[in-house]
């Protein structure tokens, strides 16, 4: 997932340098623009198996698996949670010294 998410920043700065409809971001922005992404798909695996359950693919081992995902989202939500706010206040003190 980490790899994921690095490719996403990389991609998303990309594009902010590059002019695109995010111009004149910056390395923070898509930073959390990454971040959003990771989320967004692990939520979109979530509903998937979900609505999978909910069509009648209720054995222990589906419903585990739901479970390990939801698990995931919450390490993921808290770790860019974590993420965001330790760059912003590093930026923060960053921006007073100068």
């Amino acid at each position: 997932m980490a790899n994921n998410i690095n490719t996403s920043v990389l991609s998303n700065n990309a594009a902010l340098g590059s002019g695109g409809a995010s111009s004149g971001g910056s390395w923070f922005e898509a930073m959390a623009q990454a971040w959003g992404q990771a989320l967004d798909a692990q939520a979109g695996r979530i509903e998937e198996k979900s609505a999978a359950l909910s069509d009648g693919g209720d054995k222990p081992a589906d419903i585990t698996e739901l479970t390990a995902m939801s698990l995931k989202m919450t390490f993921l939500a808290n770790s860019s949670h974590t993420a965001v706010s330790s760059v912003g206040s590093a930026l923060e003190t960053m921006a007073r010294k100068q």
